[in-house]
This record gives C-alpha cells, sequence and structure tokens, in this order.
C-alpha cells in the first residue's frame, strides 16, 4: 500500500496523458495533498454521457491522511468534479475569491453547501497543511484569478503552473511580474510540475487586450446584428466585448446560462462592475438590428448552446442575410466536426461568419514554446514534469525542457507514483487509475457493462424475441420480435417472417432447460440477422411460460 514515507512523492490521478480532468496528488511524511478536481466532457465513445471524471480510489482509501483539495482556478477541467466527488473525501477545499465563488455556486446546486468546508484564500494568499506549505501566485490565464502554487516541503519546493500564459496586459488582474518569478526561482526550486497543452507553438500565446482593435473593426464594419461567441469562463473577454459594444454604439445582450452565471461570479467578487445596461434576450427584436451585439455561448458547436440555437433558428436571438457571427475562440480538438455543422447551417442562410483565421479575434490561455523558455529561466527548477497535455505533448516538453538546461525531466502517466525527492525523479510504482462517468443522475465506472452495453447497442442495434410456451413446452401463437436500430427497413415483413419461422424451429429442436432454449432462439434470430445485413446485433429473449 502506497503511503508516502520521509520523501516527496507525485501522482496523476487525471491529467497527463490527456487534456482535462485534472487531479494531482503531492504525498509527503505521510500525507496526502490533492490539486484540483477537474472533468472532461463526453464523446462519440461515452454515448449518453455529458460528463466523465477521475476514478479517486486510490485517495479514497487514504483519506484519513489527506489534508485538503487546493484549486488553482475555475475551469471545469479542474474543479468540474467537486460537486460529485468532494463531499465524500471530506477533507477541506481551498480557493481564491472568483474560484470560490464558481465552486460555492455549484455546490448550491447540488445541494452541499454543509457538506463541504469550502476556505476562501485571498489573492497571494498562503495556507498551511501539515508538511506542505502552498502559497498562491497569480498567473494570467483565460479565467480569472488563475494562481500557481509554491509548495514548500521538509524536501524541497514544487512550483505547480496550473494552466498558464505570459500576458502583461490581461485586461483584468495583475498576475505575478518577472521578478516575483525570479525570486521564486532564488529560492530554489525542486520541481516544477507544468502546462503542456501549446508546446508544439513556437509563437507567443497574445495579450489578452491585443484583440480589443479586431473585435471593434468587425462589430463596427457589420451592417446588421452581431453575435459573438466566446468562452463564457473568459471574464476579461466578456469586458472587451462589453467595451467593444459601449464604443460601436451598441446594446449588449448575454445569451447563455453559462455566461450570466460567470457576469454573476465576476460582480459578486468585485469584477465586470461598469458593464453597459443589458438587454435582456426577448427584448433584442425591439432594437434595430445595427444597433445590438449578443455574446452567445456555443462556440465549440454545443448543439443546445446558445449559437446552436440561434442557427437553428430555435432561439430567441434571430440572424438574417447580412448578419455577422464572431468566433472569438479557438476550435478545441475532437469539437471541428459539431463547430462546421453550426457554420455551415449559419452559410446556409448567408450568414458572415469571422474567425481567429481571418482577424485577430482571440489569443490563447496556454503558454508557447517561447514563454516556457522564459518561465523556466525565472524559476530555474531541478525538475521538469509535465503534465496537462496528451502523451506527444508531455514529451515534447520534456525534450524542450532539457534543451533549455533543466537538468532533469520525466514523462510520467495517470498512476505513476514519481518520487521528486530523495533521489528524484523516479517512478517507483504504479497505482490503479480509471474514469467514472455521470450518466443522468448516477456516477458509474466508465468501462462497466452499463456503458460496454450502450455501445454494442449503439454499433449493432438491438432484437427483442418474445415466445409463450403451453403446459407441454409446444409454442403458443408466433413469436413476437421487434427491432431496434437494426439496418433493415424496406423488407421488414419478409425479415420477420424469415426470423419467426427460424425461432418456431428453434422452440421445435429445442431439448433441455429454459435457459438453453433462450440461447436457441438468441442465436437462431441472430444468424437470419447476420445473414440479411452483415452485423451481429443485441438479442434478448423473453420465454413466457403459461400454466
Amino acid at each position: 500500500m502506497t503511503t508516502p514515507k520521509n520523501e516527496l512523492l507525485f501522482l496523476a490521478l487525471g491529467g497527463s496523458d490527456e487534456i482535462g480532468m485534472n487531479a494531482n496528488l503531492y504525498g509527503c511524511n505521510g500525507k496526502w495533498l490533492m490539486v484540483d478536481l477537474g472533468v472532461t466532457f463526453g464523446h462519440e465513445d461515452y454515448p449518453g454521457i455529458d460528463l466523465i471524471m477521475p476514478d479517486l480510489e486510490f485517495i479514497e482509501e487514504r483519506k484519513k491522511d489527506l489534508l485538503g483539495i487546493v484549486l488553482t482556478h475555475g475551469h471545469e477541467d479542474h474543479i468540474g468534479a467537486v460537486p460529485y466527488l468532494a463531499a465524500d473525501l471530506g477533507v477541506p477545499l481551498y480557493a481564491t475569491p472568483f474560484t470560490a465563488e464558481l465552486v460555492r455556486g455549484k455546490l448550491v446546486e447540488q445541494g452541499l453547501t454543509n457538506e463541504v468546508d469550502l476556505h476562501v484564500v485571498p489573492m497571494e494568499g498562503m495556507i498551511d497543511l501539515g508538511p506542505f506549505n502552498i502559497r498562491f501566485v497569480p498567473l494570467a490565464h483565460s479565467i480569472l484569478e488563475m494562481s500557481a502554487l509554491v509548495i514548500d516541503t521538509p524536501h524541497g519546493r514544487v512550483f505547480h503552473t496550473g494552466d498558464w500564459k505570459l500576458d502583461e496586459n490581461p485586461v483584468i488582474g495583475e498576475p505575478a511580474s518577472a521578478a516575483t518569478l525570479t525570486g521564486i526561482g532564488d529560492e530554489g526550486v525542486l520541481a516544477m510540475v507544468c502546462d503542456s497543452t501549446n508546446v508544439f507553438n513556437d509563437k507567443e500565446s497574445g495579450s489578452e487586450a491585443s484583440v480589443h482593435a479586431d473585435l471593434l473593426k468587425h462589430v463596427t464594419g457589420a451592417r446588421g446584428r452581431v453575435v459573438v461567441t466566446t468562452f463564457a469562463s473568459n471574464t476579461a473577454r466578456l469586458q472587451t466585448l462589453a467595451d467593444v459594444a459601449r464604443e460601436s454604439g451598441r446594446k449588449l445582450c448575454f445569451a447563455g446560462r453559462s455566461l450570466h452565471r460567470i457576469v454573476e461570479a465576476s460582480q459578486a467578487t468585485g469584477y465586470l462592475k461598469d458593464l453597459p445596461e443589458l438587454v435582456d434576450m426577448d427584448a433584442v427584436d425591439a432594437f434595430p438590428r445595427n444597433q445590438v451585439m449578443v455574446v452567445a455561448t456555443g462556440g465549440q458547436g454545443e448543439a443546445r448552446a446558445a449559437l446552436g440555437r440561434i442557427a437553428e433558428g430555435n432561439h430567441p436571438v434571430k440572424l438574417e442575410e447580412g448578419d455577422t457571427v464572431i468566433f472569438s475562440s479557438k476550435q478545441i480538438p475532437g469539437n471541428e466536426m459539431a463547430i462546421g455543422h453550426v457554420m455551415n447551417q449559419l452559410a446556409r442562410r448567408n450568414i458572415i461568419m469571422v474567425t481567429e483565421k481571418q482577424a485577430h479575434v482571440h489569443v490563447s490561455g496556454h503558454p508557447g514554446r517561447s514563454e516556457l523558455a522564459k518561465l523556466y529561466g525565472w524559476v530555474r527548477p531541478e525538475i521538469l514534469v509535465p503534465v496537462h497535455g496528451e502523451r506527444r505533448h508531455m514529451a515534447e516538453q520534456a525534450r524542450f525542457g532539457l534543451e533549455q538546461g533543466i537538468s532533469k525531466a520525466i514523462v510520467q502517466s495517470n498512476g505513476d507514483v514519481v518520487r521528486l525527492a530523495p533521489r528524484g525523479p523516479e517512478i517507483l510504482s504504479r497505482e490503479r487509475t480509471g474514469r467514472l462517468v455521470l450518466d443522468g443522475d448516477t456516477i458509474i465506472a466508465a468501462n462497466g457493462e452499463t456503458i460496454a452495453q450502450r455501445r454494442r447497442m449503439s454499433w449493432y442495434g438491438v432484437i427483442s424475441v418474445a415466445v409463450a410456451l403451453g403446459s407441454k413446452n409446444q409454442l403458443l401463437g408466433e413469436p413476437v420480435i421487434r427491432l431496434l436500430g437494426v439496418p433493415i427497413e424496406e423488407d421488414i415483413d419478409d425479415f420477420l417472417d424469415e426470423a419467426c419461422r427460424a425461432a418456431e424451429k428453434a422452440v421445435r429442436d429445442w431439448r433441455g432447460d429454459l435457459a438453453s432454449l433462450r440461447e436457441n432462439l438468441r442465436l437462431a434470430v441472430r444468424r437470419v440477422a447476420t445473414s440479411w445485413t452483415g452485423k451481429k446485433p443485441i438479442v434478448e429473449v423473453l420465454v413466457v411460460e403459461t400454466a
């Protein structure tokens, strides 16, 4: 059983070899500290699933030694699992005011405000948890109050970056200066656990303030109504868009529940205090088309978000030929088809579209290579531990860090127990990790039978067969057969007739118990389906015995 001895360990339960679902553990002198507890989002491999989260079995078995959960920032891949998993761990959470406000909203929604102990840490604050002294260091990112963590232990200092970029003009907030980061490095840093997302980008991410000019240009130049879609969590971008609306003489409307949640959390913690008066989306049509700018969710092609519904014409905000949609966001890998679907719907209606490929209307929240090199030079860690990336991202950052003069780097995976000190880095062992999914209101294993069955149903379809037996085991009436998702349409009656004859023969030829009859029926009907379709559908059999 892995228990940290007189040493400093690192163990990722999520967020390594993947982008999203961040959950990291530090172990020292018998105790554990968790950093972040996030989700990733469902995709075609998980039919019917919206949220995927890390399996915390490892730390649940050791929760008496877990001291707390520290949250770097409020993006879903860092806090999204809190309302589902934190209460069972029974330890306090620590977050800066804006992040805490977002978490509080999630806890209220789940009725957990009395179940989770949430502590608000001031910006640049410090906490002590057993052998861990944790200092919050603000860094720029695409959300408010992103804080790197300086974690001091008896075995050395860790600089845990969280998600970050370098930005001297972030619109909102004051990230740590080069001098502050150099000072942290001057005191000696054992290891830097670092964001790998944009390691293949040679260019810097760009300043948040730099998008203002092109956004203003395209909004001002638009003839009709303007819709701008962006990441709802980017409060600085919302401030820029509010300024653009004011400067272009347009009323401002926010469309999308997540936008309103972010605005409320921002204002509750002292941000976005000078927004112009907002127009309700139901009242947009009361204004001339060239006098309103709508900021909408849905830039990643989400069908239920505001932009998707606007594109379908199924939303209070209506677009006409000649109106403009500005995508002030990037395409997240994996979302290309969904985004393309929304864009094609808009194009069919002759809506003008502007993306980051046509104009400077978006900047990333993650560091390019030159920014990584600068941070390496300021912090000067002995060991580089890449996280927050697929394997190719983490491996490339390890190579790049070594090229930049860091003496040691280690590429680890979820479940690898890495000793950072003494005599580190070294992978000591491997612990089981996995994924859980939120299915409706139920949390189940991502690799369990429910999801496996759902995949099979989606791939092969389902056939249900019901037969009734009399007192002498003779067939009563015809078998009843129903199809779901099996590719037989025009000749369905002919198929059902052949399948019924096969089922009847299986009953006539049956000798044995009911279990063998069910299996004979299953195989007989499936053989017919396979001969017709080339597929092997799931066949469910019901045998009813009558007195």
